[in-house]
């Protein structure tokens, strides 16, 4: 069916290429890269001689100039971005450049927040938009145009949370609802590691998200509020009683401007104390900042050193028990009649690690990468320009989940978040 560049050899990577070659009927040949090479090779050592043909390949997605002639070397079909979001703006260059097809799943943030160019454009849509998040679509949104010129799609967000919660958004306007009042997002991580601390995924993206101020959307407007200020408790299926904290998450943005008519959407996830009290120390310490400082006459970013000390995120699969449930919360009209409904998949650490090696986080990430670059190369949702899984068919990717390991169960009546 398809060929497919998968830029990205992290703990996700792991998971697309897994959950490609099980899919080798669409994924008939792929190429992975990342800037070092040897973790390209091991995940083609773990696969190789299956169905589908795997090559490896070395580049530095900073440099747009050695994605295109990576592009132009392999001559894939689909560029799946599975590496940082701040290489998502470098690689949009290169598959323009070529006239391919691309997909990620995280919007774009940049690595150096103090960059003044980068800066004045952020504090101006700050005073606009109404929430200081340094993550927002606007920078890949202003690719619209030039995609479509190019006859080319690009996909974007095509994890969990951005992603599937997008599709469940799709899914229950197209046949739940006639009009959606209010989205809550629910993100629980019932898994438990081992460590005092360590982060699920990236730990410079993931402490950035944390310890930013939260915000949601209601009535047409931002409402931003102190980080962590906003806690509810919830009883999730499969994993019990948390605590859980509204938090800025990138799909409100979107699902705001795609689903009409929306009053209200939020989005929570669950943390533990212990995991709070190391995070407001380290960010008290100065820890979690991002301008770099001087040390013994080498200059270095305080949380890229943090990332250095905490474990990898891609070891945590084999002592990560629990499971994960992540899930939408509607309510809004049918017939003219009030209703609520609940679309969420609870998935398991350690079954997870036995099928691909990795832990759920991965995992949910992982599995819906490899299903946004199934309907890519299948032309199942095509149309040059620029879109997020909300705005295309849901139908075929919500079938999809079921059929590679993210079964999603409804619940009608569902208790809701006040």
């Amino acid at each position: 069916m398809g060929r497919a560049l998968i830029i990205g050899a992290g703990g996700v990577a792991g998971v697309v290429v897994n959950k490609c070659c099980q899919n080798s009927e669409v994924f008939e040949e792929i190429c992975i890269a990342s800037r070092t090479k040897s973790k390209c090779d091991d995940l083609k050592a773990k696969l190789d001689g299956g169905k589908t043909k795997i090559t490896t390949a070395q580049v530095d997605a900073d440099k747009v100039e050695e994605v295109v002639a990576l592009i132009r070397s392999y001559q894939p079909d689909l560029v799946m971005n599975i590496a940082l979001p701040y290489q998502d703006l470098t690689i949009m260059d290169a598959c323009l450049e070529c006239g391919v097809n691309y997909m990620d799943t995280a919007n774009y943030e940049p690595e150096d927040i103090d960059d003044p160019e980068w800066r004045a454009i952020y504090e101006k849509r700050c005073k606009e938009e109404g929430f200081s998040a340094y993550f927002d679509y606007s920078w890949q949104w202003a690719y619209k145009k030039k995609f479509e010129e190019a006859g080319i799609t690009a996909l974007l967000g095509s994890g969990f949370d951005p992603g599937v919660t997008q599709a469940y958004c799709a899914y229950a306007l197209k046949h739940e609802f006639d009009t959606i009042e209010t989205i809550d997002i629910l993100d629980c991580n019932g898994g438990d590691h081992g460590y005092p601390f360590a982060t699920n995924f990236n730990p410079e993206i993931n402490l950035r998200e944390v310890s930013a101020p939260g915000s949601y959307w209601e009535n047409g407007h931002w409402v931003e509020v102190e980080p962590m200020s906003i806690k509810r408790e919830y009883n999730f299926d499969q994993v019990g009683q948390k605590d859980m904290y509204l938090l800025h998450h990138e799909e409100i943005e979107s699902l705001a401007k795609n689903i009409p008519g929306v009053k209200r959407i939020r989005f929570f996830m669950t943390f533990g104390q212990s995991y709070l009290d190391h995070m407001r120390c380290l960010e008290n310490v100065g820890m979690l900042s991002t301008t770099p400082i001087n040390y013994e006459g080498k200059e270095i970013v305080p949380i890229q050193f943090l990332k250095a000390l905490l474990p990898d995120p891609a070891t945590l699969g084999p002592r990560t028990v629990g499971k994960t449930n992540i899930g939408c919360i509607f309510t809004g009209k049918k017939d003219g009649k009030y209703k609520t409904h609940y679309i969420y998949n609870v998935c398991d650490h350690q079954e997870c690690y036995k099928e691909v090696g990795s832990q759920a986080i991965s995992y949910t990430t992982g599995v819906p990468a490899m299903i946004g670059g199934m309907m890519l190369l299948t032309g199942k949702w095509n149309k040059p320009g620029v879109y997020t899984v909300e705005e295309f068919d849901p139908d075929p990717y919500m079938e999809a989940l079921n059929k590679w390991g993210l079964p999603w169960q409804e619940e009608k009546d569902p208790v809701l978040v006040d």
